[in-house]
């Protein structure tokens, strides 16, 4: 097996950058997700409200600065605010976990008005500051703005399987689905389709990783992640058929990556594209019903 894909997403639900290595965090890759936009009760804003959120174009500079293009060819470049500089802390909350990040300055906020909505662009200053669903961490982990893990992992073969069924059941869609549909940070090439269903603990390249939970789909991948166009039924009406794991129609798994002995600071490790990825336990078995 062979990881064939890295996608990182600096801003929540914005467009994605896909490197050929990513430093990894304790928290996710570096850059994934540290970025997000509130709306005025601090709840984060992502394409399942607006679509639109997945055309603004987003790049990283080394200084931790971020560049937001719109559709249009407008662009503004975004200082990172920082608790240290004195920038303002904002209340925010992402599924139900309340934490706090520093707030961009007020003309990336009449930025994205223009462009967006009336939303709050934020930065997670410390990305210690919102741990992991305690019901599959453990003490210490923590995550980025991401919806609940720091990786998300995908195999083509089960994308595969996936666009196989769809055209056997509904050949009026077009297809098949790209993998972009499901915004993940790794795609995994030379599986059986399904198997990382059964997969407890896995190592890429050098690192290692617990693998803690299936991935519940949304409308975002019925979202076209080029034109922020809503594309009817699928892939949720056949994965509800045909894939529901916890109650959820599922697709990928959710990653939490380990510190490897002997090995201090925030960057654990890199990943690269056409490194390893080998299967270190399995055995997990998630129900459709969540018993």
């Amino acid at each position: 097996m062979q990881l064939t894909g890295l996608h990182v997403y600096p801003v929540k639900s914005m467009y994605r950058l896909s490197p050929d290595s990513a430093d990894v965090h304790p928290w996710g890759l570096a850059g994934d997700r540290r970025w997000m936009l509130a709306d005025a009760t601090g709840r984060f804003v992502s394409q399942r409200e607006d679509a639109a959120l997945g055309q603004i174009r987003p790049a990283l500079r080394p200084d931790g600065s971020l560049t937001l293009t719109a559709p249009d060819g407008s662009r503004i470049e975004v200082p990172a605010p920082a608790v240290a500089a004195g920038d303002p802390l904002a209340d925010v909350e992402v599924w139900g976990t309340r934490f706090r990040a520093a707030e961009a300055p007020k003309e990336a906020h009449e930025w994205i008005a223009e462009h967006l909505g009336d939303y709050r662009l934020v930065h997670l200053d410390d990305p210690r500051a919102r741990p992991v669903d305690p019901e599959y961490g453990t003490p210490g982990d923590t995550v980025s703005m991401a919806d609940g893990f720091p990786l998300l992992l995908t195999t083509t073969a089960s994308l595969d399987r996936l666009n196989e069924l769809i055209a056997t059941e509904h050949p009026e869609e077009d297809g098949p689905l790209p993998m972009e549909r499901f915004r993940p940070n790794a795609v995994v090439t030379g599986t059986e389709p399904w198997a990382e269903d059964g997969w407890r603990r896995v190592r890429i390249g050098g690192l290692t990783f617990k693998v803690v939970k299936p991935c519940g789909r949304c409308v975002i991948t019925t979202t076209d992640q080029e034109t922020g166009e809503r594309r009817g039924k699928e892939p949720l009406r056949t994965l509800a058929r045909h894939h529901r794991l916890l109650r959820k129609a599922a697709f990928g798994q959710n990653l939490i990556p380990e510190r490897p002995s002997g090995v201090e600071g925030d960057v654990l490790g890199t990943l690269r594209l056409g490194d390893e990825v080998e299967v270190l336990e399995d055995g997990a078995h998630w129900p459709a019903d969540g018993r």
